[in-house]
């Protein structure tokens, strides 16, 4: 096995980009295995998770599903709870000798993909005026305060629920679509303010290959 660590340029924002570094990698024709290993946010600028999700969006772009990806978080995030994966010194010697499971990959339209969490939320901090489906059932039809979305480790791929302080709610499906007038997309913490009309997460074609499940 020939494997690969990635992680952000620390303090050097004209450090080569995601999308470059696994270019760079996946010139080895042995490669095998890309480790994943951000640190904080902190000393970064970047959320692990954000860096993890452009990191399997940059593989996918290329057609590099294939390659095993492990995941070494510096701590917890949404991502690990997803997946039950290990963080911090715990991590990397699980992601160097752990086994990858092929898992459902869930992207958006604009090839963005989703590791951890995302929302759908009303623009300038307003309750979210639309609807939202999963698959063809669907999740609500009004205002609400944000619709959550999270990838699942097996069939059909992705969950959503309308969002609440109690547990459970959630309704599964290969993809949860929300058209509103005033609709935001939140990705692994960060917002996008652009509204938009629609923005629906799905799962790709083709799986992808996490180690550690």
């Amino acid at each position: 096995m020939s494997s690969t660590l990635l992680a952000p340029t620390i303090g050097a924002a004209d450090g080569p980009t995601t999308a470059v570094l696994v270019a760079q990698a996946l010139e080895d024709p042995d490669l095998t295995r890309v480790i994943v290993a951000p640190p904080t946010a902190d000393e970064s600028g970047v959320q692990p998770d954000v860096f993890l999700s452009e990191i399997v969006a940059a593989i996918m772009k290329q057609d590099r599903l294939d390659v095993e990806i492990a995941y070494v978080a510096p701590h917890e995030t949404p991502a690990t709870k997803v997946y039950n994966l290990k963080h911090g010194a715990n991590a990397m010697a699980l992601a160097e000798s752990g086994v990858a499971q092929s898992l459902p990959l869930i992207r958006d339209d604009a090839a963005t993909v989703l590791v951890g969490r995302a929302r759908h939320l009303g623009a300038e901090g307003a309750k979210l005026h639309g609807e939202t489906y999963v698959d063809s059932e669907r999740l609500f039809d009004g205002e609400v305060d944000a619709v959550e979305i999270e990838p699942i480790l097996s069939e059909p791929g992705v969950r959503g629920r309308v969002a609440r302080w109690l547990p459970g709610g959630w309704k599964q499906g290969r993809a949860v679509q929300t058209g509103g007038s005033n609709l935001v997309v939140e990705r692994e913490g960060v917002v996008t303010e652009r509204t938009v009309k629609r923005s629906t997460f799905y799962r790709h074609h083709i799986d992808w290959k996490l180690v550690g499940t």
